[in-house]
């Protein structure tokens, strides 16, 4: 199957009139791929009444698989019949053409091409000089593309000026309209050209907050075309505060694989989930306070391949999520084993940080429960601790009970304001025991 360049494709649209009234002509074409032909086989049993009838047919079929002739896809690419689909991120393509049907030679013809959008208006000719002169029964041929990157309608408005042999200046404009309908059938209208731009993914996002100041985002991404999709890349551009770690393969001795394995097809109507990992820049992960509120994480960069290889690029704006209130003062862990063993002291390291824009003075109190013992001096002085600055506590404690265990019991106290911050639940140590009993 080989079919040379790109198809200059359907939508074909003469804006001439019925009765002409200058000397030269204007055509636009999309420019667009072909497509492999489709066919829809019928099939019966051999006891049926046709008997091998339909076999033989469609082994006599050229457009069908020479050995696989039940299969809907076939050997053969077709042109498109309508204008088509526009979907947002993919490149639209146009080839104008501007004939001389007239037996005079007319001079200086300027054809210029624009797209309006909903929110500006752009110049999309390859050169904006004038031609000399155009001889009668030959044309001028020009091609634009134009990224979509806009959802919504869309005009091309096509300009064409000339000098006739009298010295007469002559100047025309014409509107081209395509309009999508909800069945995807096609109207064309000699009036303009309308491209309802659709959207080819629906992208949700997720944020998740971890016990340190990492970030992990988990991008839904659906197909929600009628073909199946290659996704090229899918990517995570972070902001200025963050830097990224991709969690979508999983790393060998000898190279990384991706999770979805080496096809990476999307089918319609499919989903797939991707996650990143956010980790704040030290600078900005030493001042708490910076980062409170709504914070910009950054945007997804989302490029695919359609049909025999059309390309599609999507990025969305800049990802925004809800700093978590930590309230005046945030306690986090630095550091804590996974596992302890049973009545036998661990050392942890607790992360203060005064989240409030005032300067506080606090005590460190350790409250035992159940099963968690602290180990030291409760009620120790820790200092005056000013707006967005941290201090870093190594603590000692053991666990009386075996499991997966809770560390509660620590308080903060501000002597300034006499207001006290209880902790409980920060985080979760294994308790094994030690011992093991030899078998008999």
């Amino acid at each position: 199957m080989q079919v040379k360049g790109q198809s200059s494709a359907a939508g074909k649209m003469d804006v001439n009139q019925a009765k002409q009234e200058h000397l030269l002509a204007l055509k636009v074409m999309r420019l667009t791929k072909p497509t492999l032909f489709t066919n829809m086989p019928v099939t019966c049993e051999d006891r049926d009444l046709p008997g091998d009838l339909f076999v033989r047919l469609m082994k006599d079929d050229p457009s069908t698989v020479k050995g696989a002739e039940t299969l809907i896809l076939g050997e053969m690419l077709t042109l498109p019949q309508n204008f088509g689909n526009i979907f947002l991120g993919e490149t639209f393509s146009s080839y104008i053409s501007v004939h001389n049907d007239s037996s005079q030679v007319v001079k200086d013809i300027l054809v210029k091409a624009d797209l309006q959008t909903s929110s500006q208006r752009l110049n999309l000719s390859a050169s904006n000089s004038a031609v000399s002169e155009l001889k009668p029964e030959c044309c001028i041929d020009d091609v634009i593309h134009h990224e979509v990157k806009e959802i919504g309608t869309h005009i091309l408005v096509c300009a064409v000026s000339y000098i006739t042999q009298t010295g007469e200046k002559l100047y025309f404009r014409k509107f081209f309209k395509f309009q999508v309908e909800s069945n995807c059938s096609s109207n064309f209208s000699f009036n303009s050209i309308l491209n309802q731009v659709l959207k080819p993914l629906d992208v949700k996002t997720k944020f998740y907050n971890a016990e340190t100041d990492e970030v992990f985002l988990e991008a839904q991404i659906q197909n929600i075309t009628t073909s199946p999709m290659f996704m090229e890349k899918v990517s995570l551009e972070p902001s200025m505060m963050y830097n990224v770690t991709e969690l979508n393969s999983v790393s060998s001795d000898i190279e990384s694989e991706s999770t979805f394995g080496k096809m990476s097809y999307l089918q319609p109507l499919d989903t797939r989930q991707y996650l990143y990992c956010l980790k704040p820049k030290p600078e900005f992960a030493e001042k708490a306070g910076v980062i409170k509120g709504v914070t910009v994480i950054g945007k997804l960069d989302i490029v695919w391949k359609t049909n025999l290889g059309e390309r599609g690029r999507l990025q969305t704006s800049q990802l925004q999520r809800m700093a978590p209130g930590y309230g005046d003062v945030r306690l986090s862990l630095e550091l804590i084993p996974d596992t302890v063993n049973l009545e036998e002291p661990f050392d942890i390291t607790c992360k203060i940080t005064n989240c409030s824009e005032r300067t506080m003075d606090l005590v460190l109190e350790m409250c035992n429960t159940r099963s968690i013992h602290w180990c030291g001096v409760s009620g120790r002085q820790l200092g005056k601790l000013s707006p967005s600055a941290s201090l870093s506590i190594p603590l000692k404690l053991l666990s009386s009970v075996q499991g997966l265990q809770s560390i509660s019991g620590l308080r903060l106290t501000d002597t300034f304001l006499k207001r006290t911050y209880e902790y409980d639940d920060i985080a979760q140590v294994c308790v094994v025991c030690p011992y093991t009993s030899p078998e008999s």
